[in-house]
């Protein structure tokens, strides 16, 4: 089993989301998160002042997978997110030593 953690654009997200589907990938937790990578950030005016903005808008996905399904979920994020540019964002891949499903109290890749 593994931690899927991905961190891309807000504005791929739904493409994300649209081919980790069709990839039969559909449980997930999503956040709102805000980073800086290669971008950097940007300046931009507030009241008069030149502000640098460097923590960029970012959505945070965490999906645990059975080891089957590892790189289709992987190859699902890259073609959701990928536009070519600096910022598209980072897939980490760690292993879950276990997972329990508290309503029933499933354990392994039965509650993954």
């Amino acid at each position: 089993m593994k931690l899927i953690t991905a961190i891309v654009q807000p504005h791929r997200f739904k493409d994300v989301k649209d081919a980790l589907t069709r990839a039969g990938v559909t449980k997930m937790t999503v956040t709102n998160v805000v980073g800086c990578g290669q971008q950097k950030g940007y300046d931009e005016n507030y009241r008069g002042q030149v502000v640098e903005v460097n923590l960029l808008k970012k959505v945070k996905l965490e999906i645990a997978v059975n080891d089957d399904l590892v790189e289709a979920t992987i190859q699902a994020i890259i073609e959701g997110a990928r536009t070519g540019n600096i910022g598209d964002g980072k897939i980490f891949v760690t292993d879950l030593k276990e997972v329990i499903r508290i309503r029933t109290g499933e354990r392994g890749k039965v509650a993954c």
